[in-house]
């Protein structure tokens, strides 16, 4: 059985590595250093090893919780934008993320602040990212750049910065929409109460206009077949 072969792999291990462990014994001959040798084939400590085997041992018995992981959503974490606005911020993400790799990374910002016409230092540079990297990675996720825009609209950015800059130039407004540039907190809580219908009519544009396009398709196909019967008839 996989839980009794692993926890059988486990004890030989530790067995093992308590067996090549040094022995308290002084030195016989201190001015030679024993040569170093790894805990583990694989580079681990005995420790890890253990943690390791231990955590798939309760993974097979049922005992241990899976990981698991954080699936962000702009729509329903960001209700202050509009569908509009979260798209045209994913449109500009993904134009100056260059790597495709999902993050903009400090060479590409520069990038972007220079294509904005309003360049900045190195130092000002890793304070952007600095002032919204919430997970310390030194690069924005997409997560991240719209907190800038999130900022912006609540008035929480300095004139001068550079965040203010880039939120200023991306040519996306959000000074006037949203629950966070409310004036007060009962306009704040009344734009609230409207943002899920405005979210679905948003929802039933998209469609009635996919709709209508495909619809005009149609057309176009019909039109072409019967221009074509005419000649080859």
């Amino acid at each position: 059985m996989a839980s009794e072969e692993l926890a059988k792999k486990l004890q030989s291990r530790l067995v093992a590595s308590e067996e090549t462990e040094p022995s308290s014994e002084p030195d016989q001959n201190p001015t030679l250093d024993p040569p170093q040798q790894p805990d583990d084939a694989s580079g681990e400590s005995p420790s890890e090893l253990a943690a390791k085997l231990h955590r798939r041992l309760d993974i097979n018995e049922g005992t241990t919780a899976p990981r698991t992981s954080r699936v962000f959503n702009p729509y329903t974490e960001f209700k202050e934008f509009s569908r509009k606005q979260i798209k045209d911020m994913e449109a500009m993400f993904k134009r100056y993320d260059t790597g495709k790799d999902g993050f903009i990374d400090l060479m590409e910002l520069k990038l972007m602040m220079e294509k904005l016409g309003a360049p900045q230092t190195h130092l000002g540079l890793k304070n952007m990212i600095k002032e919204v990297d919430e997970d310390f990675d030194g690069k924005l996720s997409f997560r991240e750049f719209l907190l800038i825009f999130r900022r912006a609209a609540a008035g929480e950015l300095q004139e001068e910065s550079g965040l203010m800059a880039l939120a200023r130039l991306s040519e996306i407004n959000v000074s006037t929409e949203g629950v966070m540039g409310a004036k007060d907190f009962f306009e704040a809580k009344v734009q609230a109460l409207s943002q899920s219908s405005k979210f679905e009519a948003e929802i039933r544009e998209e469609k009635e206009e996919r709709m209508r396009q495909q619809t005009e398709k149609k057309e176009r196909q019909a039109a072409f077949k019967q221009l074509q019967s005419a000649f080859t008839s």
